[in-house]
């Protein structure tokens, strides 16, 4: 049976590409779109209350299959291929200038900080308007020097007083470009606080821990601990106990993962901390043995 997480149907409507293997009322093609706000939610449901299930970054791309009237659009993620409901105001058109000086498309840079601010202009003693989280795409275009601090224009997204913004030239990098090492990327988010279905600098899980960090070192991840078990790397052998363990392992427990830093440091986002940390994989073992995961169930080493 197909993954209703990751294939778009429902019993009144599908994806047409799903014709043929599942039954809905209508089959419909997607309208393609791009996320224009800093962080996206995308949830489980079309409201508010609905649970977070993850989140879309500054200029990823979206197949929309339904603009709801409630102001939610029923959507599946084009990078992961995650399927729920997003407000509709988030998105925006997939590409072609919005008017002289604002334009869509893809990225030509990633915030590559940790989390970095947008100016009204290029000077850091302006009030920030809105800030971007690692990972978020960007169009630059212009660069300017001020007081030994240079900053490039934002095109893809106005700030909330319309105008173009500016970010700092050093906390962004070519699109193109990806980390060396994913762990490093995942060690810059230790103390980021545990938010279910979180996956940036403001809040993060488990899962979107790891594949945020894989994603900027240009390695693909699935979305959810479950299918990152399944799909990620090859397995170790558990059968004799622990194996020895590498910096970058995967450690999973029924619904939930971490990432090895050395052979005996797990870093998790996790819900006893309530954030990314670092601890002792044995200790973390036999706690996490006591609670709702119990006991680790698989390691899977990333190869290639």
């Amino acid at each position: 049976m197909l993954n209703p997480s990751l294939n778009a149907f429902r019993p009144d409507l599908a994806d047409k590409r799903l014709m043929g293997q599942v039954e809905a009322e209508r089959f419909v093609d997607p309208l393609i779109k791009r996320v224009q706000v800093p962080i996206a939610p995308l949830k489980s449901g079309a409201d508010g209350r609905s649970g977070l299930d993850t989140q879309a970054m500054l200029g990823e791309v979206v197949k929309v299959f339904e603009e709801g009237a409630n102001g939610w659009s029923w959507v599946q993620l084009d990078g992961d291929g995650y399927v729920g409901y997003m407000p509709s105001n988030a998105l925006g058109p997939f590409g072609g200038p919005l008017n002289d000086e604002f334009v869509v498309g893809a990225p030509t840079h990633r915030v590559s900080a940790v989390r970095t601010f947008v100016y009204p202009g290029p000077d850091l003693k302006f009030p920030a308007a809105v800030f971007l989280s690692l990972g978020a795409g960007l169009i630059l275009g212009e660069e300017r020097e001020v007081r030994g601090t240079r900053y490039r224009k934002l095109l893809n997204m106005p700030t909330p007083n319309g105008e173009a913004g500016w970010v700092v030239a050093q906390h962004v990098q070519d699109v193109e470009d990806k980390a060396d090492d994913f762990v490093t990327v995942a060690e810059s988010l230790v103390g980021t606080p545990y938010l279910w279905g979180g996956k940036s600098s403001l809040g993060i899980d488990c899962s979107g821990l790891v594949q945020l960090s894989c994603e900027l070192a240009g390695i693909p991840m699935l979305r959810d601990a479950s299918m990152q078990e399944k799909e990620a790397g090859v397995a170790l052998d558990l059968s004799a106990g622990l194996p020895p363990l590498e910096r970058g392992d995967l450690v999973f427990w029924p619904g939930h993962v971490g990432i090895m830093t050395d052979a005996e440091t797990l870093l998790h986002a996790n819900g006893y901390h309530m954030a990314v940390a670092r601890e002792p994989l044995a200790g973390a073992i036999e706690r996490i043995a006591q609670n709702e995961y119990g006991a680790l169930r698989a390691i899977r080493r990333l190869v290639g």
